[in-house]
C-alpha cells in the first residue's frame, strides 16, 4: 500500500482464509499477507470453528464452498454468530456460482470464481474491510448515473477518477452490458474537456467500406454517392472525447490511421491530400481479448499498447450481485418516467428473484426484463 497510514491500518485488520488445497492456502494467505493484513489460515472446517470460537480478532472470512469435513455455510453460519459478525467472501469452482448466489442470499458478502485473480480479491478484501460504505449512485455532474457499490464497481470508479483529468488514452473492456459508454461518458465529465463535445461510434454498426470516411471525413467525389464534403467523428469531436466502442470490429486497415492518430495525432479525409490535426481525447471499449486478437492476427499489437496505457475493466452483474436491488430499484424509476407508468416498487420476492439470476446480457438484459414485466403487470407493486 502507498503510505505507512495505510500499511499500519491494514496491519491492524485480521483475515481467516478457509481452503483445503494447501498450494492455494498458502499463495492466499501470502499474497494477503504481503497487502499488509495479519491472516490465520484453516484448512478445513474443523480448524476454521477453532478460530472462529477464539476471542482472537477476525476482520474478515475468505472460505471456499467445498470443504473436506463441510462446507462454505457452515463457515458462514459460524461467522455469523460472532459479534460483530465479519464479513463472509466465498470462494467458488467454475460452474458453482449458483452455489455462491445462495451462499450471499444467507449473508455471505460476495463471492469469487476460481482460478482466483488476485486483483480482484485484492480489491473485494479492501472493499469490504477498509471502506466506509459508498453510495449507491456515482453521478459526475452531465453524466449518466452508475449504480453500485460493489467493491469491484468501485474500484474501476476509483480508477477512472484517478486518470480522468489527465489526456491519456483509456480502454474500457467487459462484457455487453456493462456500462462502459457510462464510464466514458462519467470520464468525459470528470475531465478537462467536459466543454467540449462528446462523440461515440460503435465500430461494429459501421459497414466496413464506410469506416474510414465515418471516422475520418470524406472530401466531394471521393466516392460514389459523396455530393459533399463531410467532417469524421475525430473531426467533430475536437476539443473533446471520441469513444470508439467496440474498437476490436475495426478493420486492420483502419486500425492503422488510428494508430497514426495516436501516434502523432494526424490524418487525412477520404480522398483529400490536407493533412489536418484531432485535438481529441481518445477511450476506446471492447467486449473482446484484444490480445487474443493480436495473436490470431486480427489486431495491430501497437495499436493494442497505445490503447491499452490506462485499461479499466468493468465488472459483470453477476460478480456484483448484491447491487441487483439497488441497480433494480434505479432502473424501475426510470421505465415509469419514460413509459409514463405510475411509480411502482419492486417486492422483496421479485428482489430475490432477480438477484438469483446470472444475468449473461448484464445490466442490459436486467433493465429490458424489468420494462416487460412492469408493461405486463401494471400496478404499484411488481411481485416475482
Amino acid at each position: 500500500r502507498a503510505g505507512g497510514g495505510e500499511l499500519a491500518a491494514a496491519m491492524a485488520l485480521r483475515l481467516l482464509v478457509v481452503e483445503d488445497r494447501e498450494s492455494l492456502r498458502r499463495m492466499l494467505v501470502r499474497a494477503l499477507g504481503g497487502e499488509g493484513y495479519a491472516v490465520a489460515a484453516a484448512g478445513d472446517l474443523t480448524e476454521a470453528r477453532t478460530h472462529l470460537a477464539s476471542a482472537e480478532p477476525i476482520d474478515l472470512v475468505l472460505t471456499d464452498l467445498m470443504l473436506p469435513d463441510g462446507s462454505g455455510l457452515d463457515v458462514l453460519a459460524l461467522a455469523r454468530e460472532r459479534t460483530p459478525p465479519p464479513p463472509v467472501l466465498v470462494l467458488t469452482g467454475f460452474g458453482s456460482v449458483a452455489a455462491a448466489v445462495a451462499a450471499m442470499k444467507l449473508g455471505a458478502a460476495d463471492f469469487l470464481e476460481k482460478p482466483v485473480d488476485i486483483d480482484r480479491l485484492f480489491a473485494l478484501v479492501a472493499g469490504l474491510v477498509e471502506e466506509p460504505a459508498a453510495p449507491p449512485i456515482f453521478a459526475p455532474p452531465g453524466a449518466p448515473p452508475i449504480v453500485g457499490s460493489h467493491p469491484l464497481l468501485r474500484a474501476a470508479i476509483r480508477a477512472l477518477e484517478r486518470v480522468a483529468p489527465t489526456e491519456s488514452t483509456v480502454l474500457l473492456t467487459g462484457e455487453s452490458g456493462t456500462g462502459k459508454e457510462l464510464f466514458a461518458r462519467a470520464l468525459h465529465a470528470l475531465s478537462p474537456r467536459r466543454e467540449g463535445p462528446f462523440v461515440a461510434v460503435n465500430c461494429a454498426a459501421i459497414p466496413e467500406t464506410l469506416v474510414e470516411a465515418e471516422l475520418f471525413g470524406h472530401e466531394k467525389g471521393a466516392f460514389t454517392g459523396a455530393d459533399r464534403r463531410r467532417a469524421g467523428r475525430f473531426e467533430l469531436a475536437s476539443r473533446g472525447t471520441l469513444l470508439l466502442d467496440e474498437v476490436g470490429e475495426l478493420p486492420l486497415g483502419v486500425q492503422a490511421k488510428v494508430l497514426r492518430v495516436l501516434d502523432d495525432g494526424r490524418f487525412e479525409r477520404v480522398g483529400g491530400s490536407t493533412t489536418l490535426t484531432a485535438d481529441v481525447r481518445l477511450v476506446a471499449a471492447t467486449n473482446r481479448k484484444l490480445g487474443e486478437m493480436v495473436a490470431a492476427g486480427e489486431f495491430r499489437p501497437d495499436l493494442l499498447y497505445r490503447l491499452e496505457i490506462f485499461p479499466i475493466e468493468l465488472p459483470a452483474l453477476r460478480e456484483r450481485a448484491s447491487d441487483i436491488a439497488a441497480i433494480a430499484r434505479h432502473l424501475a424509476g426510470e421505465l415509469s418516467a419514460r413509459l409514463k407508468l405510475a411509480p411502482f416498487e419492486l417486492a422483496p420476492d421479485a428482489l430475490a428473484l432477480l438477484a438469483a439470476e446470472p444475468w449473461p446480457g448484464n445490466v442490459r438484459q436486467l433493465a429490458n426484463v424489468l420494462e416487460r414485466a412492469a408493461i405486463l403487470a401494471p400496478g404499484e407493486r411488481l411481485s416475482a
